[in-house]
């Protein structure tokens, strides 16, 4: 129902674009997340994206990420610059307030 695609790895200071598709009836007006999962941590919010394109970002990748929805693809991106190693992760998006099973993600490596 939910599939992130988009990650890879690129070497700090470099910039990747995330993508999640998502069936019309999830995507709609609903709310969206993008959480992520480091290795032995567990997951953490990075950014969300309401019906009305209002955004909020975890501290940690704030002025760094960008998060943006497109309603006519049923797509939600984040734009994530000046990444970081410890931006390191898979990469996870799901609705919100109520959230759908996880899918697999998808994996970003930063090297150093």
């Amino acid at each position: 129902q939910l599939q992130a695609s988009g990650g890879g790895l690129v070497q700090a200071g470099g910039s990747l674009r995330l993508s999640c598709v998502a069936s019309g009836s999830i995507f709609g007006d609903n709310s969206m997340d993008w959480y992520r999962q480091a290795p032995g941590k567990q997951r953490e919010f990075v950014a969300r994206i309401f019906s009305e394109r209002i955004t909020s970002y975890a501290d940690s990748v704030k002025g760094r990420f960008t998060i943006s929805r497109d309603n006519a693809k049923n797509t939600m991106y984040l734009q994530m610059n000046s990444l970081k190693p410890e931006d390191t992760a898979v990469y996870f998006c799901n609705t919100w307030p109520t959230q759908l099973e996880w899918g697999q993600g998808t994996l970003v490596t930063v090297s150093s």
